[in-house]
Formats: C-alpha cells, structure tokens, sequence
C-alpha cells in the first residue's frame, strides 16, 4: 500500500501551515512520489464558519492579547476549561471522518492543536486505527497540544521534550527534530550574490522587520525608525505581510526614504532572511525558526502571546536573540549596530543550537513508525 500523509493544519496565524508546508517539501526529498495532502481543519468542518472563526480570531489578538495571554496561561495544565476546548461535537468528528475515508492516508499528522485533539478523540472512540503524529509549531508544553491517544509528538527542542516528560508523556512518544521549517532554508548561501538578486546594496546593513503572515507591526517603533539615528547606509525591508493597511500606511509613512523597503506577503522569505543583518519580528514559532536556521540574529517585541512568550524565553535562553519593548526597538537596533562582535556572538549561538534540516528530520520519524520504537534526544 503507498504511503500517504494527511497532514491536518489551521490558518489560525500562518506558522501551522508553514509547518504543513514544510512536510510537503520535505517529504518529495525524503520519498519522492509519496502522497502528502495538507487540509485546514476549521475549513473542512465548518466550510462557511472558518472565515469568520479565523476573523475573530485574530480580532481578539490584535485588541485583547493580554485577555488571550491570560487564558493561555491559566490552560497551560489541564483544567475544566481547557477539557471543553478538547471537546468536538459529533458532526465534526464525523465530517472529518468522511476527510479519512476520502482520502485513505497511511499516517494522520496535525500541525494544529485542535486538530491534535479531534484526532486523539477519534482514536479514544476508535473511530480510526491510524497512527497520529504531532507537530508543535513553538517551544511550547501547552496542555492543547498533549493528548492520551497522540502516537508521536516532534517538538521543536531538548527543553520541550523534557516538559513532556514531566507532563507525563511516555519516552518512546517524543522525538527532537526542531520545529520544521522548509529545506530550503538549511541550503548554503551567499549574502552578497542574493543582495545582488534582490536589489540591496551589499556593503549595506540590512534590517528585516516582519511581523508574521498577518502583518501586526505597530506604530511606536515606525515612529522611532523616522528618527535620523541611524546611519545613511541601513536599509530597512519591512515586510507587511496579508494587511494591506498596514502596507499602505507605511507607505505614505516613509514616502521618499529611499532606504526603506515595503513588501507585501513574500512566500519566498529565505532569501531576505539570508542576506539580512538583524531580523526584527514578534516570536512566532516559525519565523523564529526560520530566523535561526539562515543564523539570522533576532530583536523581538514583546508580546502577551503566551506562546510567543515560550517561545521567547527559549530563543533568549539560546542567545540568539533579544526581547524587549516596542519603545526601546530603535535604541536596541542601534546598539547591535554598533557592537559587531554581539552580533557574530548571536550568530555562532545560532549555528550551535538550530536543528539543521528539521522538516527532513520530521518526515523521516513519521515514514519510521512501522518500525521500531523511536528514540528520544536529537536526530
């Protein structure tokens, strides 16, 4: 029987499916011809809702993340409300029961914690014998990510398996691959030829600022980049994402500033990460990684995000990156500025600690079920 993964994701944010996304890739390296298909959960079982589910979604991010960092914190653990998150009626279960028997796959991969959870339900009801496969996308031990029926969990780290073992999460179901981001990012490059490709002046210095698929950059550090503080030979890319607004407010903001650069959405973001400097970005489980694996030194806004607050304690733990306030961006831009050695120290960090080829990794872990046991620690 030919294998096939059916990789269940959310568009809840843009890093579950960058993940997705990333296996895809990955897998045509490790198996060419395999079948992966990558479905967005909320999608397949409320077709007309997602829209809106996805809408209000990141409403309450934008206007209310110290009220979401809040619930995230108070359902790290296991908690009557967090077993009602858990819960899936049973038209749901049973439309993507319809997905499964549509699609036959071999292995069922989430890279979305409810779909993590609808999975393990569907296991618990045997609704389905399939082998289950997750996927955290940040350095996060989050109760919604950890259910009883889940086959095999890849976690972005050593902290992050070592926080499912205290969880309770047997040894044999945890393997260390690194957060998967797409191969393309664990190939050599040179600065100076893609600085070329791309427009930037190679003796310049590059300031990536990006502020995830959504775009969420606010005004206090724009209003700091107007300053002259910063020498003539910076140049600033700020990528801005699916908002439109925003890209339109940043344009009549730096109109005429020859050093600023304004982009859209960019699906090959590589490459500008590659010959970038510093990279500016809220801490996004994906991007981060990305950042980390082209060893791209990294400021980050500070969020009430809980898992972007996971996620920036572990990457400012590495050394390679460093938090503070959207106020104090431009005062801590120019320090690194002006401490070189800092920045190759961060750089060096980044090398020891990333997970070279994370999505390969993961791909090959799920194609080795049917064999022995995995083992814990780096693969």
């Amino acid at each position: 029987m030919q294998e096939k993964l059916l990789v269940l994701s959310g568009s809840l944010g843009d890093g579950h499916m960058q993940a997705a996304k990333a296996i895809v890739e990955a897998s045509e390296i490790c198996k060419p011809g395999m079948s992966v298909k990558v479905i967005d959960l909320m999608e397949w079982i409320h077709p007309r809702m997602h829209v809106i589910e996805r809408y209000c979604f990141l409403q309450g991010v934008k206007h209310l993340p110290s009220l979401y960092g809040f619930l995230y914190q108070k359902t790290r653990e296991d908690s009557p409300i967090m077993a009602l998150l858990k819960k899936f009626r049973q038209s749901s279960l049973h439309r993507l029961m319809e997905l499964i028997h549509r699609e036959k796959p071999t292995v069922l991969v989430s890279t979305f914690p409810p779909a993590s959870a609808a999975l393990s339900l569907m296991k618990e009801k045997r609704m389905t014998l399939l082998t289950t496969v997750t996927i955290i996308t940040d350095h996060s031990d989050h109760s919604y990510w950890i259910h009883p029926y889940t086959d095999l969990y890849l976690v972005g780290s050593q902290e992050v398996g070592e926080a499912l073992l205290k969880k309770e999460v047997p040894l044999h179901k945890i393997v260390v691959t690194g957060i998967p981001v797409r191969p393309a990012y664990s190939q050599p490059s040179c600065k100076k030829q893609l600085r070329e490709k791309l427009g930037l002046d190679p003796a310049s210095f590059v300031v990536l600022v990006m502020g995830g698929g959504c775009g969420m950059i606010k005004g206090n550090f724009v209003e700091g980049l107007k300053s002259d503080q910063f020498p003539a030979n910076v140049q600033f890319v700020f990528v801005c994402g699916r908002n439109v607004k925003l890209l339109h407010r940043l344009s009549e903001t730096f109109q005429g500033r020859s050093n600023v650069w304004l982009k859209g959405y960019i699906d090959g973001i590589q490459d500008w990460m590659a010959c970038a400097d510093v990279l500016i970005t809220k801490p996004g489980g994906l991007t981060t990684s990305e950042a980390q694996a082209v060893q791209l030194p990294m400021i980050l806004f500070e969020s009430t995000l809980g898992q972007e607050r996971d996620n920036a304690n572990y990457l400012t733990r590495k050394g390679v990156a460093v938090w503070c306030q959207e106020d104090n961006l431009p005062a801590q831009l120019k320090h690194m500025m002006e401490n070189p050695e800092l920045l190759q120290a961060m750089r060096e960090k980044a090398g020891r600690s990333r997970q070279q080829h994370a999505a390969v990794q993961a791909v090959r872990q799920i194609m080795n079920l049917s064999g022995p046991a995995v083992k814990y620690g780096y693969v």
